[in-house]
């Protein structure tokens, strides 16, 4: 069982501005839900009692009010005779531990950063989680994203991301997959059109203790300029492979909903309320 998942929150959230001025982009609601707690919600349901979120240096952090206990709103909800909302206003379990890790969002950019930034601070040796905070995959009636990684993966030294179809509405933030034996050859991130392979890769991970390790030393031995490129995670994921890693493709029935622009949120929201 994986009982640790790392889940990066930190950023401007630029593409939504002008509203993440004010509101942090893994924040914004779906439904009657921010973002990032489909993500939390689903690995706890996966047995995961230990998330790492790395959050920005801006204060107050949305994140952190979230996933802690409000005790004026809890004693409110008592006085009026409101108990039976307590469950609403609880978003984690007893067992359930968040830490924070904080990362300067003028600092270095790109989603290896939080990631490398989390395995060293806490010494994570053992297979992780890795879920982007402002997507999700919905599939409320099949198994979850989660739950198809863990079913992907064969040992503990095994890495799988999930992969979609039709991935022309997922190119922006994931790759094109070339796959042979449901085992990942090749990821072209960002693919011009005739690169596109016929899946996509969607930032919903299972990293090994060996993959995690050559996530810190990509960071490490880089040294990007903020107008130079990002440090994308996919760069050590092909590292990884071509020096014999397995990272296996997880399918899934469900829907990728992206948060990011206005439109996948405005869609996400639609599916999420039964609208479309």
């Amino acid at each position: 069982m994986i009982t640790k998942a790392i889940i990066p929150v930190a950023g401007w959230g630029t593409r939504r501005l002008p509203i993440t001025k004010i509101i942090e982009k893994s924040m914004l609601p779906v439904g009657n839900r921010p973002l990032v707690d489909y993500s939390v919600q689903e690995l706890i349901k996966a047995g995961v009692k230990d998330i790492y979120m790395v959050i920005s240096n801006v204060e107050p952090c949305q994140v952190r009010e979230f996933y802690q206990d409000n005790l004026a709103l809890n004693q409110y909800l008592i006085d009026r005779g409101k108990e039976d909302r307590l469950k609403l206003a609880k978003t984690l379990p007893d067992d359930v531990t968040i830490h924070y890790t904080v990362q300067d969002p003028s600092s270095r950019y790109g989603t290896a950063v939080p990631v490398a930034m989390v395995v060293e601070e806490f010494k994570i040796n053992e297979p992780v989680f890795v879920f982007m905070g402002d997507d999700f995959i919905w599939n409320p009636d099949g198994p979850s994203a989660a739950e198809s990684l863990l079913e992907a993966v064969k040992s503990d030294e095994e890495s799988a991301l999930i992969a979609i179809d039709h991935p022309e509405e997922a190119l922006l933030n994931g790759g094109a997959l070339t796959i042979e034996d449901e085992k990942i050859v090749k990821i072209t991130e960002k693919p011009k059109p005739e690169q596109v392979t016929g899946l996509a890769s969607v930032s919903k991970y299972i990293l090994s203790p060996s993959m995690l390790q050559e996530i810190v030393k990509y960071v490490k031995e880089h040294d990007f300029g903020p107008l130079d490129q990002e440090y994308m995670i996919t760069d050590p994921f092909a590292t990884y492979i071509e020096n014999g890693g397995v990272f296996r493709a997880a399918r899934t029935s469900g829907e990728y909903l992206d948060g990011g622009t206005v439109d996948g949120w405005v869609h996400a929201n639609n599916v999420v309320c039964g609208k479309k």
